[in-house]
């Protein structure tokens, strides 16, 4: 039986490489674009390789694939994918951790610079007609008296890392996974998370959405950082509570942040944080660059070919 290749949904201009791959194979190529968990199952029943972007991916579809199917997704998380009823079920899982690291790393940093030399205050201040620069960056620290620190330190976390060095920040780190020796070898110092929130003037979000961490970031933990204190979310929106953010910002309890993640996308309309001051918002673009969108498509492609002969995906979920 001539085997399918289903790509659930798809935000790219088209799918030329994933075909060719498909039909290198010799294997029936399928796009849609499924919005509901219903369209998902219906769209993947029987399917060899199943390619999703942001459709959810439940344990419905997971009934409905052919068995030993491989499910690939197109990005570095796999949240819309029930991964534990996929793996149980014997399923391949792949998805693509690599394609935007530096993307997402530069943009990390450059939030969290504009955030720290006020660059949003005083825009706005100058528009405003005023020209008064101690008057709408007082407090401003110097880089070399800052403590910048990481919740989590991935390979995201770790090139962001690499591109704040130079400007003399010291750097803390709360991350489970992390040991001392790393640490060291890192030139960082570890922490537990909530010293990590005390002392530290930046708070770049980078660890994973799981039962530890979705949350995490609440009135309590607001309350705990120091009024100057900024954090920069580009991991994953479920790590902070919006509203108790938006409330901390607009009660001037910590100074400022700046978001790629949401809970949910597009931001909706009454969002708090639409509202709240001192605040960047950035519509999850920190992956894009010019040529991020053809690398994801590219190692998707590769990793249609690896499952049509057979092989496991190259990035492969292993929990």
């Amino acid at each position: 039986m001539t085997k399918r290749v289903v790509v659930t949904d798809y935000t790219f201009p088209d799918l030329h490489r994933e075909e060719a791959a498909a039909s290198a194979a010799a294997a029936r190529f399928e796009p849609h674009q499924c919005k509901t968990a219903a369209e998902v199952a219906t769209a993947v029943r029987d399917a060899s390789v199943v390619v999703v972007q942001f459709a959810p991916f439940d344990k419905s579809a997971v009934s409905a694939v052919a068995p030993g199917a491989t499910i690939i997704r197109y990005g570095v998380g796999y949240d819309n994918i029930d991964i534990t009823a996929a793996l149980s079920a014997g399923l391949k899982v792949g998805y693509i951790p690599d394609y935007c690291t530096d993307e997402v790393a530069d943009h990390t940093a450059a939030l969290a610079l504009s955030l720290l030399r006020k660059l949003p205050q005083l825009d706005r201040s100058v528009r405003q007609g005023h020209w008064a620069a101690v008057a709408y960056a007082k407090p401003l620290k110097p880089f070399s008296d800052i403590v910048f620190g990481f919740f989590g330190m991935g390979q995201i976390g770790r090139a962001v890392l690499t591109r704040l060095k130079p400007f003399g920040f010291r750097f803390i780190v709360s991350d489970p996974g992390l040991g001392p020796q790393d640490a060291a070898n890192l030139g960082v110092t570890l922490t537990d998370a909530d010293s990590l929130v005390r002392q530290a003037d930046v708070l770049a979000l980078h660890a994973p959405s799981n039962a530890q961490t979705i949350g995490f970031f609440d009135t309590a933990r607001f309350a705990a950082m120091q009024p100057h204190a900024v954090m920069i979310n580009s991991a994953r929106g479920q790590l902070i509570v919006e509203e108790d953010l938006a409330r901390a910002l607009s009660e001037g309890e910590i100074g400022g942040a700046a978001l790629d993640v949401f809970n949910a996308e597009p931001l909706p309309e009454n969002s708090p944080l639409r509202d709240a001051p001192n605040l960047i918002l950035t519509p999850h673009a920190a992956w894009y660059s010019d040529t991020a969108i053809d690398r994801l498509q590219h190692l998707v492609a590769e990793d249609i070919a690896r499952a049509l002969a057979g092989k496991p995906p190259r990035k492969p979920v292993m929990t």
